[in-house]
C-alpha cells in the first residue's frame, strides 16, 4: 500500500532542498520551473492524495510550460489518482526515466567526516563550476545551478573531496526536520569507480547526523545500477518510485 504521508513528506523536503524559480499550484499539483535545469525542478508534481487531471487542466499547465520555454513534464510519484497517468498516456505523453527515492537510517557516531572532504555551508562559484562540468550534458549549465543552490534556505553542506589538493568529487547535503537529502553526488569522469563517491556520501551522512538527522534520502534513476549498488552498501532501500510523462516531439528549444 502506498504511504502517501511518507511520499508527501519527502517530496516537500525535496521541493525545499532543490528550489525552483517559479511555483504554481493547481488543484493538488505543484508546477515548478527553473529554466529547464533538471526535471525535478521543471515539472508538475502531485502533492494531494488522489490528485486528478482533466484535459482542461492539462492544457492549462502545458501552456505555462510553453510560456517558460520548458518541455511539458508531469512527475508522477504515486500520490496522484491512477486515472491521471492514464489520461496523460492517452494524450501521447511518453513515460521516461523511472526513478527511485531511496532512504537509509542515519545513526550518530556511525560515520565520521573524511578529513579530505571539505564541507561549506554555502555554494561557491568553484563548487558549482566543477560540479556542473563533471556532470556535463544538460547539467553543465553552472549559471542556472548556482541560481538553484543559492536559493536553498535549509541547512546545507557543499562537499568537495580533494586528492593531492585537486578537487575530484562533489556532493550536496540538505538537512530538514530529521532528514538529510543527498544531491548532486558527482565524481570527475576519469576517476569514477574507485570509491570517491562513497567517501562523499559517507561524509555528508556524518554531517547530517550532527544536524540531528535520523534518515537520509536521495533519488537515483532506475537504470543506474552502479549508483544503486553504491547506495545499497549504505543501507539505502526504495521508499517509493516516480516516473515522468513528457510531451513528445517538443524540445525546450522548440517550446
Amino acid at each position: 500500500m502506498t504511504d502517501h504521508s511518507l511520499i508527501i513528506g519527502l517530496e516537500s523536503r525535496l521541493l525545499n532542498a532543490w528550489p525552483s524559480f517559479d511555483y504554481q499550484a493547481y488543484d493538488g499539483w505543484i508546477l515548478r520551473l527553473a529554466n529547464g535545469y533538471s526535471k525535478r525542478a521543471n515539472s508538475a508534481t502531485p502533492f494531494l492524495p488522489g490528485a486528478t487531471l482533466d484535459d482542461g487542466l492539462i492544457d492549462y499547465m502545458i501552456a505555462r510550460f510553453v510560456e517558460a520555454n520548458v518541455r511539458p513534464t508531469f512527475r508522477l510519484n504515486g500520490v496522484e489518482a491512477p486515472e491521471a497517468d492514464e489520461r496523460l498516456r492517452l494524450r501521447g505523453f511518453k513515460e521516461i526515466e523511472p526513478t527511485h527515492v531511496l532512504t537509509a537510517p542515519v545513526k550518530s557516531g556511525d560515520r565520521e567526516i573524511d578529513p579530505e572532504v571539505a564541507l561549506e555551508p554555502h555554494a561557491s562559484k568553484r563548487w558549482v563550476r566543477a560540479a556542473a562540468e563533471s556532470y556535463g550534458g544538460d547539467k553543465a549549465d553552472d549559471e542556472t545551478l548556482m541560481r538553484i543552490v543559492s536559493r536553498i534556505r535549509q541547512k546545507a553542506a557543499f562537499a568537495t573531496l580533494s586528492l593531492d589538493d585537486k578537487p575530484v568529487a562533489w556532493g550536496l547535503g540538505v538537512a530538514e526536520r530529521g532528514y538529510i537529502g543527498l544531491y548532486d553526488i558527482v565524481v570527475a569522469p576519469d576517476l569514477r569507480g574507485i570509491g570517491l563517491g562513497r567517501r562523499v556520501v559517507s561524509s555528508l551522512m556524518a554531517w547530517g547526523a550532527a544536524q540531528g538527522a535520523h534518515t537520509a534520502y536521495l533519488q537515483v534513476r532506475e537504470e543506474n545500477e552502479i549508483a544503486r549498488s553504491l547506495y545499497g552498501a549504505f543501507g539505502f532501500q526504495t521508499a517509493y518510485r516516480y516516473t515522468h510523462r513528457v510531451m513528445p516531439g517538443r524540445s525546450s528549444a522548440s517550446a
